[in-house]
């Protein structure tokens, strides 16, 4: 008896799926880990740790994709360099911002009148995007480079359950954090997801994936937000009974001033791939 083949448009969402039997569980397991033991994120070592894997990661994996293209060893390096510098000069300059409290705004410890925080989210995204968006080599890199990458790379937004585990524990408002934690929760789970389906080579894969990074994009736009407007400040307009994230305490201010861009940036040059994908 011969088997009956399944639509190209259920292969994708198949193969998906399956990453969720195993992406969920260790997610819960961690959120649960962080709230049972809050000495964890209270230390900064899981922050710290977040923070040096993503940029350990991007820089992996720009060299990585730099080596699919057709580029010669000194322009491959070159542009590694042109685009690993300043990133990592931006995150020394972060960290080092955090560490000595510039990201504070409260009355007793801000070194600032103007709220930097918003500016170390932005600032990056608004310079950062266009140049790389519009670089040859990058465009060349991307068609090179498995579609996947720049999806299944975004899994460690799972550690964005953090947020939850601290509402938890009264340590953030729930206005704040449940909409944070929940979207980058699932903006992690289902980067695996997205990415198994993105590589199935199939419209309705790149479109799963499309719908991923819109989702992520989302999540940004709505903790971004919530953060700003829920922190003290000029800008806010809800007063939570406890502090959110915009206070800009090290460690935890570097996920909004470094990761946050970072992410952003990530789902722009995704989104050019699978576009250069679907005009080719």
């Amino acid at each position: 008896m011969n088997a009956t083949p399944l639509p190209a448009s259920i292969v994708p969402l198949r193969a998906a799926s399956r990453t969720l039997l195993w992406m969920v569980p260790l997610t819960l397991l961690w959120i649960g880990l962080i709230y049972r033991l809050p000495v964890i994120p209270g230390s900064g070592v899981q922050t710290t740790a977040h923070q040096l894997m993503v940029h350990a990661l991007i820089a992996l994996g720009l060299w990585i994709g730099l080596e699919a293209t057709g580029l010669a060893p000194r322009e491959r390096r070159t542009t590694w360099l042109a685009v690993m510098l300043p990133y990592t000069l931006w995150f020394a300059i972060a960290w080092s911002a955090a560490i000595h409290g510039v990201f504070r705004i409260d009355a007793s410890t801000s070194t600032s009148p103007v709220p930097l925080l918003p500016l170390a989210i932005f600032v990056p995204v608004i310079i950062g995007a266009p140049l790389l968006l519009r670089s040859k080599r990058i465009g060349q890199m991307l068609d090179a480079m498995p579609a996947s990458w720049l999806v299944a790379l975004q899994a460690y937004r799972v550690f964005g359950g953090w947020a939850l585990a601290a509402w938890l524990h009264g340590a953030l408002p729930g206005v704040f954090a449940l909409p944070a934690g929940i979207g980058d929760v699932l903006t992690g789970v289902l980067a695996v997801a997205a990415a198994v389906a993105v590589a199935t080579g199939t419209a309705e894969g790149r479109k799963a994936a499309i719908l991923w990074n819109l989702l992520g994009l989302a999540d940004f736009a709505v903790a971004v937000t919530l953060g700003m407007i829920t922190s003290p400040g000029r800008i806010q307009l809800i007063f939570p009974d406890v502090p959110s994230i915009g206070a800009g305490a090290y460690p935890g201010v570097l996920t909004p001033a470094f990761v946050v861009p970072s992410s952003v940036l990530l789902h722009a040059l995704s989104l050019r791939q699978l576009a250069r994908r679907a005009a080719g």
